[in-house]
């Protein structure tokens, strides 16, 4: 099977045609990178399910370190994006 190797399938897929990468670019690194591993996490074909949740979660736990390192925790909905 051939595939896409700049826009593999495992990255695309929504029902609204949207691309992972359409909504990590709106993010930073980390959440972004965390979004990446979640949307192809049981869909790559060779990588495990489980590694591609433990990479995201790398990346939730680096990211929440980060806020608290900054002391910047502020209320949902008021976040710059």
């Amino acid at each position: 099977m051939s595939d896409d190797k700049i826009n593999p399938s495992h990255y695309r897929g929504f029902s609204n045609g949207a691309e992972v990468i359409d909504i990590a670019e709106r993010l930073n690194f980390n959440r972004g990178s965390a979004i990446k591993y979640l949307a192809r996490a049981g869909r790559k074909q060779g990588e495990a399910t489980i590694e591609d949740l433990k990479k995201a979660r790398w990346y939730i736990d680096r990211e929440i370190n980060r806020i608290i390192a900054d002391g910047k925790e502020v209320p949902a909905g008021t976040e710059a994006t």
